[in-house]
């Protein structure tokens, strides 16, 4: 990185996201000693097939989960705002609450989803709200968490407005970045193993994920996550 952020806000969709998509990296970070801060926008309370299974229960487990998983990371900050799952769209509330979130937090570094990314790089479809969560989070950043006369409720409430330095993108099919992270790819695998409603086959998570973010220079083997960085 050119820059060293001191704090980094992590906008994503659901609980489990922050570890999937770059748990390795923030990791790193955190030993490093930079600030951590997620912000969740669904408590992803439509995350399972078991009929025995209510929202709320699925919401109160998760948020259990998420905060396991991060204190693994080294995160020290959680703010769910429980926008409904499955249903996040691009509106000016959600927007106004991350902006709200990044003027207070005042991050050097944002990391979300790559909102263009309709097939993620395994393959699988891309859920509805990690596109709308990464849209939503540009949104945001450029111009209104910057300009003062975008969301005045939040100069009521003496955030001022603040210009984020780097976007990181996760899950981005065109990443320009790659973050060597074999020093803390366990961390992330063990943090992943924390979200036991999502995680049915822990050894087989493990097996992919190392598969995915293996590298191989010459003789030495190496582990990345790859990001799609966009500098202001």
């Amino acid at each position: 990185m050119e820059i060293e952020p001191q704090r980094v806000l992590v906008v994503l969709a659901h609980p489990d996201d922050p570890e999937f998509f770059c748990g390795a990296t923030l990791a790193k970070w955190a030993q490093q000693g930079k600030e951590i801060r997620y912000l969740l926008l669904t408590c992803g309370d439509k995350g399972s097939d078991d009929p025995e299974m209510t929202s709320e229960m699925l919401c109160a487990n998760r948020q259990v989960e998420q905060r396991a998983a991060a204190d693994v990371i080294g995160a020290k900050d959680i703010i769910f705002l429980n926008f409904p799952d499955g249903e996040l769209s691009n509106t000016l509330g959600v927007r106004r609450e991350i902006a709200r979130e990044i003027r207070r937090f005042k991050p050097q570094v944002v990391i979300t989803s790559d909102p263009l990314t309709y097939i993620r790089p395994n393959m699988n479809i891309n859920h509805g709200d990690h596109r709308a969560a990464g849209a939503a989070t540009l949104d945001a950043i450029f111009p209104a968490a910057g300009n003062r006369m975008y969301f005045p409720e939040l100069l009521a409430e003496g955030l001022e407005p603040h210009t984020v330095k780097e976007i990181w993108l996760s899950i981005s099919t065109e990443p320009n970045m790659w973050v060597n992270v074999t020093s803390t790819i366990a961390l992330k695998i063990a943090a992943i193993r924390q979200h036991a409603s999502q995680v049915r086959d822990p050894e087989g998570m493990e097996k992919r994920i190392r598969e995915r973010l293996r590298r191989a220079d010459m003789d030495e083997e190496f582990y990345t996550e790859g990001f799609r960085v966009i500098k202001f």
